[in-house]
């Protein structure tokens, strides 16, 4: 884990195309290291989310190179590892868990390390089935969030000022109702991701963030199959 933070940290330096390819050997090194990684967690997760049981490191890991095509940021490299454990793999449009390697030089993305359980970027009527069942439930979803791990984290930097049209803005869920993205996530330090038992540690993490997985897939799950009917 050292040799892909510190890669990535002086990546972070050199963020240009001829030190990339000085560097190649030692970015292949970094990025079998961390496909190994992702395959440990693989395994691991799949003790208890057996949906995630057939993947390999290639479904779920995300390129190095940037899309600069529409990007103000013409900087060609990432400065993180990233892999989206979930069933069907990283596009299949599943809620998951989310490992990220940073340079651990600053707080937020991309810089901090980063778990992550949940769906970062919902699809408009994913949105609206997963409002429809908070505000109709039984406080099942808040249940779900309670019983995660005190380290996650509710994501709200994109919540809605308002309850959205058609829902009750008394409703007893309102701070749920106003969210965008359906996310947990923790933000561990190095020290964290150094140790020995770092798999161990954010596996225990991410089970307990299933209860929220599966509110989240049931609703997706729904949309799918009507878009399919």
């Amino acid at each position: 884990m050292n040799e892909i933070i510190e890669f990535l940290r002086e990546l972070n330096e050199h963020n240009e195309r001829s030190w990339f390819a000085a560097n190649k050997s030692r970015y292949e090194q970094a990025k079998t290291q961390f496909e190994s990684l992702t395959q440990k967690l693989i395994m691991s997760i799949s003790q208890f989310d057996p949906t995630v049981s057939n993947l390999t490191a290639r479904d779920c890991t995300f390129r190095i190179y940037r899309d600069i095509r529409f990007s103000n940021d013409k900087r060609p490299y990432k400065t993180h590892m990233g892999a989206y454990i979930c069933r069907g793999g990283k596009k299949s449009g599943y809620s998951g868990y989310y490992f990220h390697v940073g340079t651990g030089l600053a707080d937020g993305y991309p810089h901090a390390h980063m778990l992550a359980i949940g769906d970062y970027i919902c699809e408009p009527q994913v949105l609206k089935t997963l409002r429809e069942d908070i505000c109709y439930g039984d406080g099942d979803f808040d249940a779900a969030v309670k019983s995660a791990s005190p380290l996650l984290r509710l994501e709200t930097t994109s919540q809605l000022k308002r309850v959205p049209k058609g829902f009750p803005a008394d409703s007893p869920w309102e701070a749920y109702l106003r969210l965008r993205n359906f996310c947990l996530y923790y933000e561990p330090n190095n020290r964290f991701m150094l140790e020995s038992d770092m798999v161990e540690r954010t596996t225990e993490i991410f089970k307990s963030g299933k209860p929220m997985i599966d509110y989240v897939n049931r609703a997706i799950e729904y949309v799918k199959d009507e878009s399919r009917s």
